[in-house]
């Protein structure tokens, strides 16, 4: 099993560890572990991994909020005592509102026994109540008045302010800020960018890295038989050989650091995919490895199919299963 897994890594020079396990039908565990006890025998391999840093910090973080949750739950319910603020400590209420004594600057006019009287507020009448009743108070008319201590004579109104005009908050009536209030309109809203094109097009994408690139398709050779025959290899009984060229423009401060066309791949009318093969025409140089910031590099792709298959488009991915990155070019009317 290990010479069939260096024979696939010697044919292909790189690829990722679950391409290999699918060509050869196993499990891509068993795969992995393979290849990394044969990178510690001498052998020229080496083993990496490749993520999306993003992505893998928020599962990070959220493994650890989730252990944080459970070693809480696991200490058993708990109460958390809160200091009351200010100097004025609250006193326990029994009945409907009693009136109890206080010190301060703070006087309260009337008996307890009896009815008793509360003032609002300057030049206001006092409103006649008894002990088991509620406590009405009559809002000032003016400015607070202060009693001789110091203390206000009577409760304070807060000031009533005009509710907000609904249309500076949601828009005119019938548009779509009225339906979406965090939002201004529909002009705010952004453009995604372009996913699919055709032979010539241009689209742009972010790296794993973030980096900010643009692909172009520039041609599609198909048939290139001539091609690869040129170039000295032989194609068997029924095979085709298709060339794609196409051209990686880094327009951010990152540089692109992988191969461009590590994942392009030709997409047949029956949804299949045709991966590319592991050759390269003199006549047609393939890509290098990494783009520098605000560099252009082109390069071609060589694929080897069945004579009979029909193609659709081609299709450009980070990484496979990475459908919020993928671009895809028609070519049906090649």
């Amino acid at each position: 099993m290990d010479v069939r897994l260096l024979s696939v890594v010697a044919e292909t020079g790189r690829a990722a560890v679950h391409e290999i396990a699918g060509r050869l039908g196993m499990d891509v565990r068993d795969v992995a572990s393979r290849l990394a006890a044969l990178s510690t025998t001498g052998l020229p391999l080496v083993v990496g991994v490749e993520c999306e840093p993003n992505a893998i910090r928020k599962a990070v973080a959220a493994a650890q909020a989730w252990t944080q949750q459970a070693a809480q739950a696991s200490s058993g319910p708990y109460q958390v005592q809160q200091p009351q603020s200010g100097p004025y400590p609250a006193q326990p209420h029994s009945g409907s509102y009693p009136v109890g004594p206080q010190s301060g600057s703070y006087p309260v006019h009337g008996q307890p026994s009896g009815p008793y009287q509360t003032y609002g507020g300057s030049g206001q009448h006092p409103t006649q109540t008894g002990p088991s009743g509620p406590q009405q108070f009559v809002p000032p008319a003016g400015p607070p008045a202060f009693a001789p201590g110091g203390g206000p004579a009577g409760p304070q109104v807060p000031a009533q302010t005009a509710p907000p005009d609904p249309v500076n908050t949601w828009g005119p009536p019938g548009s779509s800020s009225w339906a979406r209030g965090d939002q201004r309109g529909a002009a705010q809203y952004k453009q995604p960018p372009q996913r699919t094109g055709k032979i010539g097009s241009k689209l742009d994408v972010e790296g794993l890295e973030g980096e900010r690139i643009t692909i172009q398709l520039v041609e599609v050779v198909d048939p290139a038989d001539f091609l690869f025959t040129a170039a000295g290899y032989q194609l068997q009984d029924g095979e085709r050989a298709v060339v794609v060229h196409t051209e990686l423009t880094n327009r951010g401060s990152m540089p692109f650091t992988s191969l461009p066309d590590l994942y392009l791949v030709l997409v047949a009318e029956d949804g299949s995919t045709v991966s590319k093969a592991p050759v390269s025409l003199s006549s047609r140089p393939p890509h290098r490895i990494g783009v520098p910031p605000g560099e252009t590099a082109g390069g071609h792709t060589v694929y080897v199919l069945p004579d009979s298959t029909e193609l659709s488009a081609v299709r450009w991915t980070p990484r496979p299963g990475d459908e919020q990155r993928t671009l895809t070019w028609d070519i049906t009317d090649l």
